[in-house]
């Protein structure tokens, strides 16, 4: 299993942040945001795969209208939240 770096977390909630504030111009209610599948992978720097193993495991909450899959940006966050592993303290060492 491959773990997600800080760096990589703080970049996936920059790009959340800036798809957000695109979708908000878009969309006049700030709870209804969601991202379609595609985007949602993009965002997450993900295969399609992961993201079926994701829903399949129940990580990830999602909606499904026909064939297209949607994810609230609040669901998207509260997963990266409930998931979020703080660093150890080290000790500077200089």
């Amino acid at each position: 299993m491959r773990w997600m770096t800080i760096e990589h977390y703080q970049d996936i909630i920059e790009r959340l942040g800036k798809m957000e504030k695109i979708l908000k111009e878009k969309q006049k209610k700030n709870d209804l945001i969601f991202l379609d599948n595609q985007e949602f992978i993009q965002v997450m720097n993900i295969s399609k795969r992961l993201a079926q193993r994701w829903r399949d495991s129940k990580l990830i909450s999602y909606s499904m209208v026909g064939n297209k899959i949607y994810y609230s940006i609040k669901d998207i966050h509260a997963m990266l939240a409930q998931n979020y592993r703080k660093a150890k303290n080290t000790p500077n060492t200089k």
